[in-house]
């Protein structure tokens, strides 16, 4: 037998377990979103599949590793491309619609195990939930990193970046409670539209001059402040005075 016809029968065995495996994960995925982590058995997951107990030990040991397996695909490859996003040599605009793109097609693309995950925050193994918790960080890192660069460029308006950087990530996540697969727009398509959003909402005003103080020199909260007395003294001098009775 030559090595070629060696290997052949050893892929098509491995595509198989993949494909097997990732059947048990989806099957895993609708037992627990119905029924809950606690509520739901190896049993119920092994007659879902059509298979015996026995054959599903052969996949998966127990009902932590289908868990933990969920957890890490949803929380740890984000974080680890929010972290290669983040320290990319492109400006801020750029590594924000990428971070953008990646998390909110992940959400479209992985809605229910997303949706799953958030819901059994609660009933995760301690050292699960530590993992979970602190990929989390680590994507927030990231976006916090990226706001924080289009902030000190002048590239973005000076906001809390911790705040704006949340705000963005919940504008991400929100994805896997509303998108459905084959509606009007594909997940990347949503993606690219939810990507530009994100830099329109942060994005410093049009109207700004390269004379403009930058907004990590104090001389910026002066700038700002004025536009906004000189908007409150065009307002007051527009107004009608109030009627006298």
């Amino acid at each position: 037998m030559s090595s070629a016809e060696s290997v052949a029968p050893h892929g098509r065995a491995s595509a198989r377990r993949e494909l097997v495996e990732a059947q048990i994960y989806e099957q895993a995925t609708r037992l627990f979103a119905e029924r809950g982590f606690a509520g739901t058995s190896l049993q119920d997951v092994a007659d879902a599949m059509g298979m015996t107990r026995s054959a599903l030990y052969y996949y998966v040991k127990n009902k932590d590793q289908l868990l933990a397996q969920l957890v890490t695909e949803i929380t740890s490859g984000p974080a680890d491309a929010a972290e290669e996003i983040a320290g990319r040599d492109l400006d801020a605009p750029d590594k924000l619609r990428e971070l953008v793109r990646l998390i909110a097609a992940r959400q479209a693309d992985h809605s229910a195990r997303f949706r799953l995950v958030i819901r059994s925050e609660s009933e995760l193994p301690p050292e699960l939930a530590t993992a979970h918790e602190t990929a989390k960080r680590r994507v927030l890192d990231g976006f916090v990193r990226v706001v924080d660069q289009g902030v000190r460029s002048g590239e973005f308006r000076p906001r809390p970046v911790r705040t704006t950087a949340l705000a963005l990530i919940g504008m991400c996540n929100w994805v896997a409670w509303w998108f459905h697969p084959g509606g009007a727009q594909s997940a990347d398509e949503v993606a690219d539209q939810m990507a530009e959003m994100a830099v329109a909402l942060v994005a410093q005003s049009p109207d700004r001059t390269p004379e403009s103080p930058r907004p990590d020199d104090p001389a910026a909260a002066l700038h700002l402040l004025r536009q906004d007395l000189d908007y409150l003294e065009h307002i007051i001098t527009t107004s009608s005075p109030p009627s006298k009775d």
